[in-house]
């Protein structure tokens, strides 16, 4: 009995020490604008720009442009359809060819309201997703689920115009169609993020915050410890 013990106990030692050894560490800074303009009551563009560093601030990893046409069924509802285009540079030494295009469409559904003096935000979009590689082209279709919560620092107000504010999010990544190409996982990705800013009016506001991005790898998992600039504007 002691002998088995024993070594079921060194196996849990070995898988905790290779788990451990599989999990990466890193540190890097996001920027982010996002704009939405409504055209009428009816329709409006979404448009976000991204800048995002690589490990230790060391350089621009990604650019992410991305716009998108919405369609607002009522106050609480909208739906859209979108484009991205994403370049990543992986900064190779000896490289022929270091930057990497992305592109994808997107279908989204967002819910807008408000849980006693939170105003809350639920996203859902799917992405079909054309992933440029050295040597090949990949196509993979993604899902992912976003909810946004947002306290007003003041007094409560029944719509948010002015003041500082607290913001949580959070957003779950699964892959759905041809896992076996990006990291062999349904699961992708987790974004947490907690962040404090200030609303100068109902068309600017400003924040900033930290993100812990959890990603599950082919051979490493990462853990990103990120902070985030952001920017939005509402016409």
């Amino acid at each position: 009995m002691k002998k088995i013990l024993l070594s079921a106990t060194m196996i849990l030692i070995m898988a905790a020490g290779k788990l451990y050894a599989q999990t990466q560490h890193q540190n890097s800074g996001w920027f982010m604008f996002l704009n939405n303009t409504k055209f009428n009551n009816k329709w409006g563009l979404q448009f976000d720009v991204q800048v995002r560093s690589a490990d230790d601030w060391s350089y621009v990893r990604n650019t992410l442009v991305r716009p998108a046409l919405q369609y607002f069924i009522n106050d609480k509802h909208n739906v859209a359809l979108g484009y991205l285009w994403q370049t990543t540079d992986m900064n190779l030494t000896g490289g022929n060819n270091n930057l990497f295009h992305e592109h994808r469409i997107f279908e989204q559904y967002i819910y807008n309201h408000k849980i006693s003096s939170v105003f809350a935000s639920h996203r859902v979009r799917l992405e079909q997703r054309f992933i440029g590689r050295s040597g090949e082209d990949v196509f993979s279709q993604r899902f992912r689920y976003f909810v946004r919560l947002i306290q007003p620092l003041q007094k409560t107000q029944p719509t948010f115009t002015k003041g500082p504010f607290l913001a949580l999010q959070n957003e779950v990544f699964l892959n759905l169609q041809n896992k076996a190409k990006i990291n062999n996982s349904v699961f992708d990705q987790n974004r947490l993020y907690l962040a404090a800013g200030y609303r100068f009016s109902k068309q600017f506001d400003l924040e900033a915050g930290y993100m812990n991005q959890a990603t599950h790898g082919v051979s490493n998992n990462t853990f990103n410890n990120i902070i985030q600039l952001a920017l939005y504007t509402r016409f």
